[in-house]
């Protein structure tokens, strides 16, 4: 398996089995037509990405994969993808980069991307290639030091192995411990000037010169599959990452690599009913414990009545509940999808009923995890993160403690 508004405290929790308080619509009007407006934007940036900047709408493609990402729209538009498919479906060695930023931590809204990764490589057989931009978001100001972004990128790659990918055919990219990938961005660098920089990303003489330059180094990162043999390569994103491909294949084109195709995921509502954002605390993280995501799911923003009685006369909008919406995305075939909306609307199905159903899925799902992550060793970190030849891996990672508590 795989994949806006006020503040959470503001949204009273509810009882699994569904009680009398069930989150208003009648009377939080301006509440709910935000909460409509910004679902509704979810897939805005995809949409721009198709009709401004010449990206490909995957409803157009034929023989998608059979998979629920693709099924269930979490997968929107794309670069070539067709291409790439074609292409790995022949068997020519082919490749995924799918990059990590060091100053956060797993959680559901990566999951549609993540498992869409597993799938290829399960599957097709592909190479996962995983950067962890530890300088990256040095550089950007997400984290103090180095030294912090080192942190978070060894403990992260722990969270990425447990995820079940295969480690025979995983690479992680820490460019701290493996600065080979410098090397290439250099080379790179004179396919792309200033000028060019600045009309993409808006950046001015006021930003730092690291920010300038590391679109290189993202092209390194994409780019480094083909340095070793492995030409067909499928970066997948979110829409908003989509600049940085567009830059990486302009490089690409200059110095005879292979266009890496590009596949955009859209966004996941959080639990509020906003963009999922770790700062704005609505999201469900993958090392969260039982209770904290029982506390999280039974907080989400409800399309149900102020009352059982209510919601049993009126029902509920599905189309404003965010348990539902994960349900739909994640867990659920369209047919399951379309009688429990079916069953909400007519008020069979209370909010608290589909919020105990998104629980247990959750807890089921993050259980699996957390016995994976327990069994993650040295030996497979070792087997995954690239690294100079000085680097003692298992020295630095005993030092920051992944395997403490």
């Amino acid at each position: 398996m795989i994949h806006r508004m006020e503040a959470l405290n503001s949204l009273k929790p509810i009882d699994i089995c569904g009680s009398n308080e069930v989150f208003s619509l009648a009377e939080d009007s301006g509440h709910e037509r935000d909460t409509k407006e910004n679902l509704g934007k979810l897939s805005e940036d995809n949409i721009k990405l198709v009709e401004q900047f010449g990206a490909s709408n995957l409803k157009d493609m034929e023989d998608l994969p059979d998979f629920y990402t693709f099924n269930n729209s979490l997968m929107h538009s794309h670069r070539d993808f067709d291409k790439f498919l074609h292409t790995m479906k022949r068997g020519e060695r082919s490749a995924i980069v799918s990059g990590f930023n060091a100053s956060g931590t797993p959680h559901m809204g990566h999951i549609s991307v993540f498992d869409t990764n597993l799938f290829f490589q399960r599957k097709y057989g592909a190479y996962m290639f995983i950067p962890i931009s530890d300088d990256e978001s040095y550089i950007a100001g997400k984290i103090k030091t180095q030294e912090e972004g080192l942190y978070n990128s060894l403990h992260l790659a722990r969270t990425i192995v447990a995820f079940g990918f295969d480690t025979g055919r995983t690479k992680l990219i820490i460019d701290q411990l493996y600065t080979d990938i410098y090397n290439l961005a250099i080379k790179l660098s004179r396919g792309v000037n200033l000028s060019e920089i600045k009309a993409v990303y808006g950046y001015t003489q006021e930003n730092n010169i690291g920010l300038h330059f590391y679109p290189t180094i993202q092209a390194a990162h994409v780019l480094f599959p083909q340095t070793h043999g492995i030409p067909n390569v499928l970066v997948p994103i979110g829409p908003d990452e989509d600049a940085h491909l567009r830059v990486c294949r302009d490089i690409a084109d200059k110095f005879g690599f292979r266009k890496p195709a590009v596949l955009h995921s859209v966004f996941m509502p959080g639990l509020d009913g906003s963009k999922m954002s770790k700062s704005k605390k609505n999201a469900i993280f993958f090392l969260d414990s039982e209770n904290e995501i029982k506390k999280a799911v039974m907080s989400a923003y409800s399309g149900g009545q102020q009352t059982v009685e209510a919601h049993r006369k009126l029902g509920g909008n599905p189309d404003m509940d965010v348990a539902y919406f994960y349900l739909k995305s994640y867990f659920l075939t369209a047919e399951e999808a379309r009688e429990l909306m079916d069953q909400y609307r007519k008020g069979v199905k209370l909010s608290g009923e589909l919020k105990g159903m998104l629980l247990e899925k959750i807890l089921d799902r993050v259980h699996d995890f957390k016995e994976r992550y327990d069994k993650v060793t040295i030996k497979d970190l070792k087997k995954v993160i690239l690294v100079n030849d000085e680097v003692d891996l298992e020295t630095l990672v005993d030092k920051v403690g992944v395997f403490e508590g």
